[in-house]
């Protein structure tokens, strides 16, 4: 029993402090609230996500996160009344050229969001609730810069069943220790600077550190720790033609004390329909995604990636689908206006 608990012990340490706790999204270009608050009510309607993630297909006990997003405006505002975006002639581009030259920055406005995530990997499962406040101001004409705060809760839970003592003797007594949950407050935070051709966003999640042990006189593991996650990414955007646009992006995470992870991606929009783009995650792997607004009120998104590690040699890859709804859009737009 002695030496169970010494594994137990070890496993935690080791993957409480040198892996990353939150989960991998490939596809938060598609939904960048789920890393950064400041994003809450950036457009004029609610805007809400879906999304179910499978990592490392073929591997068993791999990561399956699915996760639920909603955010919106406190008050909706009319400052897009007289946009291009207004209507939608056939076979014409409401994202073209003209839409960017008349781009105004939003007026100052406060924004809300609720978040639900359910994380599960082997034993392990992490489920999370929070909720969102942000603010909006105008730097410029074309120029916004939002701060916005997450507040809730993190029930990480342990099923004692699922644990794998290897060759060692285990008192049967622990396999029936069922669910051990610990509850713990979480807070993230952010800022978010927007324009017509940029955006820049900081983020910190997980920001209070704490220490998080299982212990029902059975089942003892101790050492683990929850340390905040540090995310840096921006993008800029190019019209290459009056249809179509590019938009590369990247995002630089932290999480200490492992070594800076960075993403760059690649994203094509043809007018306000249909997206294709790539990713690759330094030393991890590449991802091919695409999406398509169905109208304007759903859209959907699919992305695959591929590892270049180790894990290629068990994994078929990881699939990640996100559905959108997009409630209260009194003018029809297909595609966000301020969150490209």
């Amino acid at each position: 029993m002695m030496k169970g608990r010494i594994l137990l012990i070890f496993c935690w340490m080791f993957t409480g402090v040198a892996a990353q706790q939150r989960p991998y999204y490939t596809q938060y270009i598609m939904n960048s609230y789920i890393i950064n608050p400041a994003v809450a009510g950036i457009e004029n309607y609610w805007d809400v996500k879906a999304s179910h993630r499978m990592q490392w297909v073929g591997l068993q006990d791999a990561p399956v996160t699915t996760y639920l997003t909603i955010h919106g405006p406190l008050k909706k505002s009319d400052y897009e009344r007289s946009s291009a975006t207004s209507f939608r002639a056939r076979g014409e581009n409401p994202r073209g050229t003209a839409y960017w030259r008349d781009y105004q920055a939003a007026e100052p406005h406060h924004g809300v969001g609720f978040t639900v995530i359910n994380d599960k990997t082997g034993p392990l499962n992490r489920f999370a609730a929070y909720g969102t406040y942000a603010y909006h101001i105008g730097l410029s004409p074309r120029t916004n810069l939002s701060a916005g705060i997450s507040a809730g809760f993190t029930n990480i839970s342990l099923d004692a069943a699922k644990l794998d003592f290897g060759s060692i003797t285990v008192d049967p007594a622990v396999a029936g220790s069922g669910t051990l949950n610990r509850l713990k407050p979480d807070i993230s935070a952010g800022l978010w600077l927007y324009s017509k051709d940029f955006f820049l966003g900081v983020s910190a999640q997980q920001i209070i550190p704490q220490n998080v042990s299982f212990s029902d006189n059975r089942v003892s593991l101790t050492g683990g720790k929850l340390v905040p996650h540090l995310f840096l990414n921006g993008g800029y955007r190019m019209q290459l033609s009056e249809d179509v646009t590019f938009l590369p992006s990247a995002l630089i995470r932290y999480v200490s004390p492992l070594p800076l992870g960075v993403d760059v991606n690649a994203k094509f929009q043809y007018q306000d329909i249909l997206w294709l783009g790539a990713s690759y995650r330094h030393k991890d792997g590449f991802a091919a995604m695409a999406g398509v607004n169905l109208n304007h009120s759903i859209n959907i998104g699919y992305s695959y990636d591929l590892q270049t590690s180790k894990l290629n040699t068990v994994s078929k890859g990881t699939h990640e689908i996100l559905i959108g709804f997009l409630l209260g859009n009194k003018w029809g737009d297909w595609c966000p206006t301020k969150l490209w």
